[in-house]
């Protein structure tokens, strides 16, 4: 999660679509050049360490666009693909 989320503050795409699961992955992540990720909150996870094959990610990520900060609270199912941790979705 945290990965992805340093993806998106520093718009590598690539990385994105490479750890994006092929069942629920998009022709290409959508980066906004108006969004500016400035940090990251986990919440909660379950699941993710070695021994498992899913798990799941409770966050908050911080931007601000076009001069007002917010904020993205997601809960997402993340699961391994040919070995690697790959996102699947929001729960």
């Amino acid at each position: 999660m945290r990965s992805r989320f340093s993806a998106f503050a520093v718009g590598d795409g690539a990385y994105l679509q490479r750890t994006w699961h092929p069942s629920t992955r998009p022709p290409l992540a959508g980066l906004d050049a108006a969004l500016r990720w400035t940090s990251l909150e986990i919440l909660e996870t379950t699941g993710g360490t070695p021994f498992h094959t899913e798990g799941t990610v409770r966050f908050r990520a911080h931007y601000i666009e076009r001069g007002t900060a917010g904020h993205l609270d997601e809960h997402s199912r993340f699961v391994r693909h040919a070995g690697e941790w790959t996102y699947v979705g929001a729960l």
